[in-house]
C-alpha cells in the first residue's frame, strides 16, 4: 500500500467522527489515531541507527535499509526444541536436554534479545514504533511459510495483562497478529486465551515467573487443533509453558511456539 493510501485511510477516520461545534474525542480515539500517524504513518528515522529514511519502503517498516539487511537470522545449527543457537552441542541444547519435558512440541525463536535486537524490540515495545510491526510480521510469514509442519496451524497470540491495553493504549502482540492475519490470509487467527490479574513478568525471578502464571491464563473459547503461540520474548519460558499447557488440556493435539526474541 502506498503512502497517499495510508494518510487517506487515515484521514477518512475523521469523517467519521460526530460533527460538533466543540469536538471531544474519547482518549481510547485519540490513542487509535495518534499512535498509527506517530508510529506507522510518519516515522522519519531508523529504530537502530537513527538515520534518516530515504524512500516510503523504509517507512513503512521503520528501518533503513542497510540496518534492515544486517538483521539476519542465525545460519548457523540451531536447537530442534527451542531454535537457539547451538554452540558445541548438537541437535539439542544442554538447557533443553536437562529441562523437563515442554508441554509445546516446538519453539521457534529469531533474534537474541541483545544489542541492537535489544533496541529494535524496545522501539517497538515500549517506543510504539509501530512500522516495526510490518518487519516482525513479514519475518515471521516467511518462517511459516518455510516450515511445513506450521501451515497449518492457526496462530493464537499470547494474551495481555487485564487492563494493560486501557493503560497503555495498545498491546505489542496483538498488533503484530493484526499485521500477520493480512499477510497469512489462508490462516486461522484463535485469541482463545484469556489471562487473569497477575503481577508483571518482567519484576519477577524465574521461579515468582513460573508461580505468577500458574491458573492464570485460561481458555475462552475451544483452542484449535494445530496452535502456534506468537509471543513477542522469552526469558524463563514461563509465559510460553502456561500458554501450551491450557491449549493441550482444552484438547490441542499440537502446539507450537514462535517468539521474535530469546533471551
Amino acid at each position: 500500500m502506498e503512502l497517499r493510501d495510508l494518510r487517506g485511510n487515515f484521514f477518512s477516520e475523521f469523517t467519521k467522527a460526530p460533527c460538533t461545534a466543540a469536538p471531544i474525542y474519547s482518549m481510547n480515539f485519540l490513542e487509535k489515531i495518534i499512535l498509527p500517524v506517530k508510529g506507522f504513518l510518519f516515522p522519519q528515522s531508523c529504530a537502530i541507527c537513527g538515520c534518516t529514511f530515504v524512500n516510503t519502503g523504509e517507512m513503512r517498516e521503520g528501518l533503513c535499509e542497510p540496518c534492515r539487511a544486517a538483521l539476519s537470522l542465525s545460519q548457523g545449527q540451531r536447537c530442534n526444541l527451542c531454535s537457539k543457537p547451538l554452540i558445541s552441542e548438537k541437535e539439542i541444547c544442554l538447557l533443553c536436554r536437562n529441562a523437563e519435558k515442554k508441554p509445546y512440541d516446538r519453539l521457534w525463536t529469531l533474534f537474541p534479545y541483545t544489542g541492537k535486537y535489544r533496541n529494535l524490540l524496545t522501539a517497538y515495545k515500549f517506543g510504539k514504533n509501530l512500522a516495526l510491526a510490518e518487519f516482525f510480521a513479514g519475518i515471521v510469514s516467511e518462517i511459516i511459510e518455510g516450515n511445513p509442519v506450521l501451515k497449518d496451524a492457526a496462530i493464537v497470540p499470547v494474551p495481555p495483562r487485564p487492563g494493560k491495553i486501557k493503560s497503555q493504549g495498545w498491546d505489542q502482540v496483538e498488533y503484530l497478529v493484526k499485521r500477520l492475519e493480512k499477510l497469512q490470509a489462508g490462516h486461522n487467527i484463535y485469541r482463545c486465551l484469556k489471562r487473569e490479574k497477575s503481577q508483571v513478568q518482567k519484576r519477577l525471578d524465574r521461579a515468582g515467573r513460573a508461580e505468577n502464571l500458574k491458573g492464570r491464563i485460561l481458555l475462552n473459547s475451544p483452542p484449535p487443533q494445530t496452535a502456534l503461540i506468537i509471543d513477542d520474548v522469552i526469558t524463563t519460558g514461563s509465559t510460553m509453558d502456561v500458554c501450551s499447557a491450557a491449549l493441550k488440556a482444552g484438547g490441542a493435539e499440537r502446539v507450537y511456539g514462535l517468539c521474535l526474541f530469546y533471551d
